[in-house]
Protein backbone atom coordinates (compact mmCIF):
# COMPACT_ATOMS: atom_id res chain seq x y z
CA UNK A 1 0.00 0.00 0.00
CA UNK A 2 2.66 2.09 0.90
CA UNK A 3 4.26 2.06 -2.52
CA UNK A 4 1.11 2.42 -4.58
CA UNK A 5 0.29 5.50 -2.25
CA UNK A 6 4.14 7.02 -3.08
CA UNK A 7 4.12 6.24 -6.51
CA UNK A 8 0.24 7.80 -6.90
CA UNK A 9 1.78 11.03 -5.01
CA UNK A 10 4.86 10.87 -7.86
CA UNK A 11 2.75 11.08 -10.39
CA UNK A 12 0.36 13.63 -9.63
CA UNK A 13 3.45 15.91 -8.09
CA UNK A 14 5.51 15.63 -11.25
CA UNK A 15 2.02 16.62 -13.90
CA UNK A 16 0.86 19.44 -11.65
CA UNK A 17 4.53 20.90 -11.63
CA UNK A 18 4.77 20.66 -15.10
CA UNK A 19 1.60 22.30 -15.72
CA UNK A 20 2.15 25.26 -13.04
CA UNK A 21 5.66 25.81 -14.23
CA UNK A 22 5.10 25.75 -17.86
CA UNK A 23 2.01 27.35 -18.59
CA UNK A 24 0.70 28.56 -15.33
CA UNK A 25 -2.03 25.95 -15.02
CA UNK A 26 -3.36 27.02 -18.17
CA UNK A 27 -5.16 24.94 -20.49
CA UNK A 28 -4.90 21.12 -20.00
CA UNK A 29 -1.54 20.55 -20.67
CA UNK A 30 -0.54 23.71 -23.01
CA UNK A 31 3.26 24.25 -23.79
CA UNK A 32 4.77 27.63 -23.08
CA UNK A 33 7.99 27.48 -25.54
CA UNK A 34 10.69 30.33 -24.01
CA UNK A 35 11.46 31.30 -27.25
CA UNK A 36 7.64 32.36 -28.39
CA UNK A 37 9.08 34.95 -30.63
CA UNK A 38 10.41 32.32 -33.18
CA UNK A 39 7.39 29.90 -32.84
CA UNK A 40 4.76 32.57 -33.30
CA UNK A 41 2.55 29.94 -35.80
CA UNK A 42 2.49 27.67 -32.95
CA UNK A 43 0.31 30.37 -30.75
CA UNK A 44 -1.28 31.83 -33.58
CA UNK A 45 -2.25 30.23 -37.18
CA UNK A 46 -2.98 33.83 -38.57
CA UNK A 47 1.12 34.33 -38.55
CA UNK A 48 1.29 31.24 -41.32
CA UNK A 49 3.00 33.06 -44.66
CA UNK A 50 2.06 36.36 -43.24
CA UNK A 51 5.70 37.35 -43.82
CA UNK A 52 5.91 35.91 -47.08
CA UNK A 53 8.33 33.43 -46.31
CA UNK A 54 8.58 29.46 -45.95
CA UNK A 55 9.28 29.15 -42.80
CA UNK A 56 10.15 25.47 -40.98
CA UNK A 57 10.85 25.22 -37.53
CA UNK A 58 11.71 22.57 -34.89
CA UNK A 59 11.54 22.52 -31.54
CA UNK A 60 12.46 20.75 -28.69
CA UNK A 61 12.06 21.02 -24.76
CA UNK A 62 13.13 19.47 -21.82
CA UNK A 63 11.49 20.87 -18.35
CA UNK A 64 12.76 20.28 -15.14
CA UNK A 65 15.97 18.50 -15.83
CA UNK A 66 16.95 15.94 -13.36
CA UNK A 67 13.68 15.20 -12.26
CA UNK A 68 12.41 11.64 -13.54
CA UNK A 69 9.64 11.49 -15.88
CA UNK A 70 9.99 15.21 -16.38
CA UNK A 71 7.90 17.12 -19.44
CA UNK A 72 9.72 16.71 -22.60
CA UNK A 73 7.83 18.06 -25.62
CA UNK A 74 8.36 17.87 -29.76
CA UNK A 75 7.28 20.29 -32.09
CA UNK A 76 7.79 20.78 -36.06
CA UNK A 77 6.12 22.99 -38.20
CA UNK A 78 6.09 24.79 -41.31
CA UNK A 79 3.94 27.72 -43.15
CA UNK A 80 4.19 29.49 -46.40
CA UNK A 81 2.24 31.94 -48.50
CA UNK A 82 0.14 30.16 -51.29
CA UNK A 83 1.23 32.12 -54.32
CA UNK A 84 -0.81 30.10 -56.90
CA UNK A 85 -3.74 31.00 -55.45
CA UNK A 86 -2.67 34.74 -54.61
CA UNK A 87 -0.58 36.53 -52.30
CA UNK A 88 -3.63 37.01 -49.51
CA UNK A 89 -3.61 33.37 -48.84
CA UNK A 90 -1.19 31.60 -46.66
CA UNK A 91 -1.00 27.99 -44.99
CA UNK A 92 0.89 25.70 -42.59
CA UNK A 93 0.99 22.55 -40.69
CA UNK A 94 2.23 21.26 -37.72
CA UNK A 95 3.02 18.23 -35.30
CA UNK A 96 3.21 18.54 -31.18
CA UNK A 97 4.10 15.42 -28.90
CA UNK A 98 4.21 16.30 -24.97
CA UNK A 99 5.36 13.48 -22.85
CA UNK A 100 4.65 14.03 -18.93
CA UNK A 101 5.37 10.77 -16.91
CA UNK A 102 2.64 8.23 -17.86
CA UNK A 103 0.52 10.75 -20.09
CA UNK A 104 1.35 11.74 -23.85
CA UNK A 105 -0.64 14.80 -25.53
CA UNK A 106 -0.55 14.86 -29.24
CA UNK A 107 -1.83 17.56 -31.64
CA UNK A 108 -1.66 17.67 -35.55
CA UNK A 109 -2.92 20.61 -37.32
CA UNK A 110 -3.55 22.69 -40.50
CA UNK A 111 -3.71 25.96 -40.74
CA UNK A 112 -5.01 28.39 -43.39
CA UNK A 113 -4.59 32.48 -43.16
CA UNK A 114 -5.83 34.87 -45.30
CA UNK A 115 -4.14 38.20 -45.11
CA UNK A 116 -4.62 41.89 -46.70
CA UNK A 117 -1.65 44.62 -47.55
CA UNK A 118 -2.42 47.55 -45.15
CA UNK A 119 -0.29 50.53 -46.15
CA UNK A 120 2.97 49.92 -47.75
CA UNK A 121 4.88 46.80 -46.16
CA UNK A 122 2.06 46.25 -43.55
CA UNK A 123 -0.40 42.80 -43.78
CA UNK A 124 -3.21 42.09 -41.53
CA UNK A 125 -4.57 38.04 -41.56
CA UNK A 126 -7.15 36.05 -40.07
CA UNK A 127 -6.20 32.57 -39.88
CA UNK A 128 -7.69 29.16 -38.05
CA UNK A 129 -6.69 26.15 -37.40
CA UNK A 130 -8.14 22.52 -37.36
CA UNK A 131 -6.78 19.97 -35.33
CA UNK A 132 -6.97 16.35 -34.07
CA UNK A 133 -5.66 16.01 -30.30
CA UNK A 134 -4.82 12.40 -28.79
CA UNK A 135 -4.46 11.75 -25.45
CA UNK A 136 -2.40 8.64 -24.40
CA UNK A 137 -1.88 6.94 -20.92
CA UNK A 138 0.74 4.62 -21.01
CA UNK A 139 1.31 2.67 -17.17
CA UNK A 140 4.58 0.75 -18.77
CA UNK A 141 7.15 0.88 -16.12
CA UNK A 142 4.74 2.11 -13.39
CA UNK A 143 4.88 -0.48 -10.38
CA UNK A 144 1.56 -0.91 -8.08
CA UNK A 145 1.17 -2.82 -5.05
CA UNK A 146 -2.83 -3.80 -6.57
CA UNK A 147 -2.13 -3.82 -10.59
CA UNK A 148 -5.92 -4.18 -10.70
CA UNK A 149 -6.60 -0.98 -9.46
CA UNK A 150 -9.24 0.64 -11.73
CA UNK A 151 -7.86 4.09 -11.05
CA UNK A 152 -4.66 2.84 -13.23
CA UNK A 153 -5.28 0.82 -17.12
CA UNK A 154 -3.37 -2.32 -17.41
CA UNK A 155 -2.50 -1.60 -21.14
CA UNK A 156 -1.91 1.88 -22.57
CA UNK A 157 -5.30 3.75 -23.66
CA UNK A 158 -5.78 6.61 -25.58
CA UNK A 159 -8.49 8.83 -27.17
CA UNK A 160 -9.03 11.51 -29.24
CA UNK A 161 -11.12 14.79 -30.32
CA UNK A 162 -11.18 17.43 -32.61
CA UNK A 163 -10.40 20.91 -31.79
CA UNK A 164 -9.91 24.74 -33.40
CA UNK A 165 -8.00 27.36 -32.90
CA UNK A 166 -8.10 30.97 -34.73
CA UNK A 167 -6.70 34.78 -34.25
CA UNK A 168 -5.42 37.46 -35.69
CA UNK A 169 -1.96 38.80 -36.48
CA UNK A 170 -0.82 42.25 -37.53
CA UNK A 171 2.65 41.87 -39.63
CA UNK A 172 5.24 44.96 -40.33
CA UNK A 173 8.95 44.78 -41.12
CA UNK A 174 9.72 46.66 -37.90
CA UNK A 175 6.96 45.36 -35.70
CA UNK A 176 4.10 42.60 -35.19
CA UNK A 177 1.08 41.75 -33.10
CA UNK A 178 -1.58 38.94 -32.74
CA UNK A 179 -4.35 37.77 -30.72
CA UNK A 180 -5.63 34.19 -30.79
CA UNK A 181 -7.49 31.22 -29.05
CA UNK A 182 -7.03 27.89 -28.71
CA UNK A 183 -8.98 25.02 -27.53
CA UNK A 184 -12.29 27.36 -29.11
CA UNK A 185 -14.17 23.64 -29.32
CA UNK A 186 -13.01 23.31 -25.38
CA UNK A 187 -12.35 19.61 -26.38
CA UNK A 188 -13.19 16.26 -24.21
CA UNK A 189 -11.40 13.52 -24.51
CA UNK A 190 -12.04 9.81 -22.31
CA UNK A 191 -9.66 6.80 -21.90
CA UNK A 192 -11.00 3.94 -21.24
CA UNK A 193 -14.09 4.16 -18.51
CA UNK A 194 -12.15 5.81 -15.83
CA UNK A 195 -10.18 8.74 -17.11
CA UNK A 196 -10.75 11.83 -19.30
CA UNK A 197 -9.29 14.99 -20.36
CA UNK A 198 -10.85 18.02 -20.51
CA UNK A 199 -8.96 21.21 -22.65
CA UNK A 200 -10.08 24.86 -21.57
CA UNK A 201 -10.09 27.45 -23.81
CA UNK A 202 -6.58 29.80 -23.83
CA UNK A 203 -6.14 32.99 -25.10
CA UNK A 204 -3.15 34.64 -25.99
CA UNK A 205 -1.66 38.17 -27.08
CA UNK A 206 1.38 38.89 -27.96
CA UNK A 207 4.13 41.16 -29.82
CA UNK A 208 7.18 42.83 -30.64
CA UNK A 209 9.60 45.10 -32.75
CA UNK A 210 12.76 45.64 -33.89
CA UNK A 211 15.05 48.48 -33.03
CA UNK A 212 17.69 49.82 -34.96
CA UNK A 213 20.72 50.97 -32.79
CA UNK A 214 23.51 53.98 -33.37
CA UNK A 215 25.93 50.82 -34.20
CA UNK A 216 24.85 49.66 -37.85
CA UNK A 217 25.54 45.97 -36.70
CA UNK A 218 23.27 45.80 -33.56
CA UNK A 219 19.71 45.75 -32.83
CA UNK A 220 17.43 45.37 -30.52
CA UNK A 221 14.23 42.75 -30.62
CA UNK A 222 11.81 43.43 -27.71
CA UNK A 223 8.95 41.10 -27.79
CA UNK A 224 6.26 40.49 -24.69
CA UNK A 225 3.04 37.39 -24.71
CA UNK A 226 0.53 37.23 -22.77
CA UNK A 227 -1.42 33.82 -21.97
CA UNK A 228 -4.82 33.64 -19.62
CA UNK A 229 -7.53 30.89 -19.48
CA UNK A 230 -9.38 34.10 -18.17
CA UNK A 231 -9.14 32.25 -14.17
CA UNK A 232 -5.16 32.63 -14.21
CA UNK A 233 -2.83 34.20 -16.21
CA UNK A 234 0.99 34.02 -17.61
CA UNK A 235 3.10 37.27 -18.91
CA UNK A 236 6.59 36.93 -20.23
CA UNK A 237 8.52 39.46 -21.49
CA UNK A 238 12.13 39.19 -23.55
CA UNK A 239 14.25 41.37 -25.22
CA UNK A 240 17.55 39.84 -27.98
CA UNK A 241 20.58 42.03 -28.91
CA UNK A 242 21.26 41.22 -32.59
CA UNK A 243 24.46 41.56 -34.32
CA UNK A 244 24.11 41.34 -37.69
CA UNK A 245 27.44 42.01 -40.03
CA UNK A 246 27.92 40.57 -44.50
CA UNK A 247 25.57 37.50 -43.13
CA UNK A 248 26.97 36.44 -40.05
CA UNK A 249 24.35 37.05 -36.93
CA UNK A 250 24.77 36.11 -33.65
CA UNK A 251 22.16 36.93 -30.81
CA UNK A 252 21.82 36.83 -26.88
CA UNK A 253 18.78 37.98 -24.77
CA UNK A 254 16.90 37.60 -21.87
CA UNK A 255 13.33 36.85 -20.82
CA UNK A 256 10.87 37.26 -17.51
CA UNK A 257 7.70 35.60 -16.62
CA UNK A 258 6.83 37.15 -13.13
CA UNK A 259 7.01 34.91 -10.03
CA UNK A 260 7.45 31.93 -12.36
CA UNK A 261 11.04 32.01 -13.84
CA UNK A 262 14.23 34.01 -15.62
CA UNK A 263 15.52 32.45 -19.31
CA UNK A 264 18.55 33.30 -20.99
CA UNK A 265 18.77 32.76 -24.76
CA UNK A 266 22.03 32.64 -27.27
CA UNK A 267 21.66 31.74 -30.74
CA UNK A 268 22.85 32.52 -34.21
CA UNK A 269 22.56 31.67 -38.51
CA UNK A 270 24.56 29.42 -39.56
CA UNK A 271 24.48 28.78 -43.42
CA UNK A 272 21.10 30.20 -43.51
CA UNK A 273 20.24 27.72 -40.66
CA UNK A 274 18.67 29.54 -37.18
CA UNK A 275 20.28 27.87 -33.90
CA UNK A 276 18.34 28.75 -30.59
CA UNK A 277 18.86 27.90 -27.16
CA UNK A 278 17.20 28.69 -24.11
CA UNK A 279 17.50 27.78 -20.45
CA UNK A 280 14.29 28.93 -18.58
CA UNK A 281 15.33 29.34 -14.67
CA UNK A 282 12.35 28.45 -11.95
CA UNK A 283 12.29 31.16 -9.56
CA UNK A 284 9.83 29.19 -6.68
CA UNK A 285 10.20 26.16 -5.85
CA UNK A 286 12.32 24.46 -8.02
CA UNK A 287 16.31 24.18 -7.68
CA UNK A 288 17.78 26.65 -10.26
CA UNK A 289 19.73 23.78 -11.93
CA UNK A 290 16.05 22.17 -12.48
CA UNK A 291 15.33 23.98 -14.93
CA UNK A 292 14.13 23.92 -18.66
CA UNK A 293 16.39 23.59 -21.70
CA UNK A 294 15.27 24.86 -25.15
CA UNK A 295 16.50 24.37 -29.02
CA UNK A 296 14.77 25.83 -31.74
CA UNK A 297 16.14 25.11 -35.22
CA UNK A 298 14.65 26.97 -38.14
CA UNK A 299 14.86 27.64 -41.97
CA UNK A 300 13.42 30.46 -43.76
CA UNK A 301 13.62 30.93 -47.76
CA UNK A 302 11.64 33.44 -50.45
CA UNK A 303 9.55 31.05 -52.58
CA UNK A 304 7.83 33.81 -54.51
CA UNK A 305 8.67 32.25 -58.17
CA UNK A 306 6.92 36.14 -59.86
CA UNK A 307 9.51 38.51 -58.63
CA UNK A 308 11.16 39.37 -61.19
CA UNK A 309 15.14 39.67 -60.36
CA UNK A 310 14.56 38.12 -57.16
CA UNK A 311 17.68 35.95 -55.45
CA UNK A 312 16.78 32.34 -55.12
CA UNK A 313 16.97 32.60 -51.33
CA UNK A 314 16.75 35.47 -48.63
CA UNK A 315 18.69 35.41 -45.21
CA UNK A 316 16.97 34.51 -42.08
CA UNK A 317 14.71 37.84 -40.97
CA UNK A 318 14.71 38.99 -37.38
CA UNK A 319 11.34 38.82 -37.02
Amino acid sequence: MKNKINDIARIVVMTLTAWLTSATALGQMDVQFSDFTSLRSYYNPAAAGTDGLLSVHLAYSMQMAGFDDAPKTMYAGADCPIYFLSPRHGGGASLMSDNVGIFRTQRIAIQYAYNVKIGKKGRLAVGVQPSLLTETIDPKGLELDDPGDPAFPSAEVSGNSFDLGGGLFFYHPKFWVGASMQHIMSPHIELGQTNMFDFAPVYYFMGGCNIKLKNPFLSLQPSFMVMSDIDTWREDIQCKLTYNNEGKQFWGGVGYSPDISTTFMIGGNFQGISLGYSYQMYINGINMANGSHEIVVSYQADLDLFKKGRNKHKAVRIL
